[in-house]
C-alpha cells in the first residue's frame, strides 16, 4: 500500500469526511494538522498549489481534497490507487 499523506486541521468537516472514508477502506495515513501553523500551511500550499484543507497524497499522486477523494471512490478508482495498482 503506497504511503497516504493527509494535511487537515481539527474542526474542517471535509476533512473528517475524508479521514472516516480513508478508515472505511482500511487505509492508514499519516496527517499533518495545520491548525495555527502559517509556516506548515504555508509548505502544504506549495507543494498542493492550494490553501484548502484536507490535501491529500497517495505515493506521490496528489489527489486534492474530499471532493476529489470522493469522486475517485464513485469512479472505482480509488481502491487501485490505495493497493498501489493505479
Amino acid at each position: 500500500m503506497p504511503e497516504i499523506v493527509m494535511y487537515t486541521t481539527r474542526w474542517c468537516p471535509f476533512c473528517t469526511g475524508a479521514k472516516a472514508l480513508l478508515n472505511k477502506k482500511g487505509a492508514e495515513f499519516s496527517e499533518i494538522p495545520v491548525d495555527g501553523n502559517p509556516a506548515l500551511r504555508a509548505t502544504m500550499a506549495e507543494r498542493a498549489g492550494a490553501t484548502s484543507v484536507p490535501q491529500i497524497w497517495i505515493g506521490n499522486v496528489h489527489v486534492g481534497g474530499c471532493d476529489e477523494l470522493f469522486g475517485l471512490e464513485q469512479q472505482g478508482r480509488l481502491d487501485s490507487m490505495l493497493s498501489g495498482q493505479a
